[in-house]
């Protein structure tokens, strides 16, 4: 066993994962804190929060901040989820104690530039306004939104342009001062590293973070419904979704098999039936994923708008027949095998551990046990898909709809098709 945890005097939790076949260290810092911690007012600070990191400290300004890592060799990068926020870095192992230190530095000493706030500002309006040019992205923000109405966890990741507009230096260090305590906040490397060496490290330069706070977040409560957008495009584009299950339910590893089974790769159930024997769309697939106390199960599809009135009866057919009729041997076996293989697959990469080990922590606040994960997986059952499928798909649905519309039937039809 590989991994270590340790935890600074102050709170903050270290993982590691030590690799010494490899020459590089991946290494960062993960916030127990996204968008759906945020006031919905300040819609986009998380995210924003996170653009401006990178902006300068007293000592270092952003130009230095990128120079830095980029001198060596080394990649940075950041994002921002629902639940996650996440700074890293992968470099050469010998270089680990100063990636170490500008994580330091830009995590306890943001400093939020006038200049550089509005420039990173125009950046994100810039990044809303691709996304709402994308449309088989901004169909997911729509449906978020009317999977989870008038709620944080329903709002864009990126925020409005209204107000990302307008967001004030104090709103971003109100938020730093909330959520980036370090109760809150792992450090995690995997790759080249000596655990109590990264630990000792650690404590020193980690000494200038807020106090312990206990902010609340609204629990999640999911509606469901539909939201239907006419946009002149060439393609129709279709979410179709419903509540799934939260992280560490007994349905957890049954509904990751299910949406493979459904529409995870080319020989999936939608794929065969609905591209290949049809040839009704370009693009479909399923995907679940879990939240802290929620989860989402969803099905999309691109398509020309012509195409919708066959579509939509073969999607319901499908989703019927999975809560219905049975799973054979050889699907359940290849949907095991593709899961399998990605989880083991990832460990190649020392990002992917080093991510994995530290979502762990903060998730169920325990190690990453690979092992563990692949026997959970291989011990369901067709009836384990088959019970998951009749939860899942019993619930009121979500309907997400952009593009050239008119031939979509209507919500109550696709309901009495369910």
């Amino acid at each position: 066993m590989t991994l270590k945890t340790s935890t600074l005097s102050n709170g903050m939790r270290v993982v590691t994962d030590t690799v010494t076949e490899v020459e590089s260290v991946a290494i960062g810092i993960w916030a127990d804190v996204g968008t759906r911690h945020e006031d919905l007012a300040h819609n986009g600070v998380a995210h924003m929060v996170e653009h401006m990191m990178f902006n300068g400290t007293p000592t270092r300004n952003s130009q230095q901040i990128a120079e830095a890592i980029e001198n060596v060799g080394g990649q940075v990068n950041a994002y921002t989820s629902r639940e996650v926020t996440a700074y890293y870095v992968h470099l050469l192992k010998e270089d680990m104690p100063m990636a170490l230190d500008v994580l330091g530095d830009i995590l306890q000493h943001p400093i939020f530039p006038d200049k550089e706030l509005e420039k990173e500002r125009d950046v994100i309006l810039q990044e809303i306004g691709m996304t709402n040019d994308t449309p088989d992205d901004i169909v997911f923000d729509h449906y978020q939104a009317t999977a989870y109405p008038g709620q944080a966890l329903g709002a864009s990741i990126l925020g409005t342009a209204d107000i990302v507009a307008n967001m004030k230096k104090d709103t971003l260090f109100d938020y730093v001062r909330r959520f980036y305590t370090p109760q809150k906040l792992v450090l995690s490397a995997a790759g080249h590293i000596h655990h109590d060496d990264l630990v000792a490290r650690a404590e020193k330069i980690f000494v200038d973070l807020p106090p312990n706070t206990d902010p609340e977040f609204e629990p999640a409560r999911y509606v469901g419904g539909e939201r239907r957008e006419e946009k002149d495009l060439e393609q129709s584009h279709v979410v179709l979704g419903f509540q799934g299950v939260k992280r560490g339910d007994i349905d957890y590893f049954p509904a990751m098999l299910l949406s493979t089974i459904l529409g995870g790769g080319m020989s999936s159930r939608l794929f065969q039936e609905v591209r290949e024997k049809r040839g009704l769309v370009y693009a479909v697939y399923a995907s679940h994923g879990s939240y802290h106390d929620d989860g989402q199960f969803e099905i999309y599809a691109g398509t020309g708008p012509e195409k919708l009135p066959e579509l939509m009866p073969v999607l319901c057919n499908e989703i019927k027949k999975m809560a219905t009729g049975s799973v054979t041997e050889m699907e359940l076996s290849r949907a095991k095998a593709q899961i399998r293989s990605g989880i083991l697959m990832s460990r190649e990469s020392m990002m992917s551990r080093a991510g994995r080990q530290a979502k762990n922590l903060i998730n169920y606040n325990k190690l990453p046990n690979v092992a563990d994960i692949v026997r959970k997986v291989e011990a369901v059952e067709p009836g384990d898909i088959r019970r998951c499928a009749n939860r899942i798909f019993a619930g009121t649905p979500t309907l997400s709809a952009l593009g050239p519309l008119k031939t979509l039937e209507s919500y109550d039809n696709i309901l009495k098709r369910l």
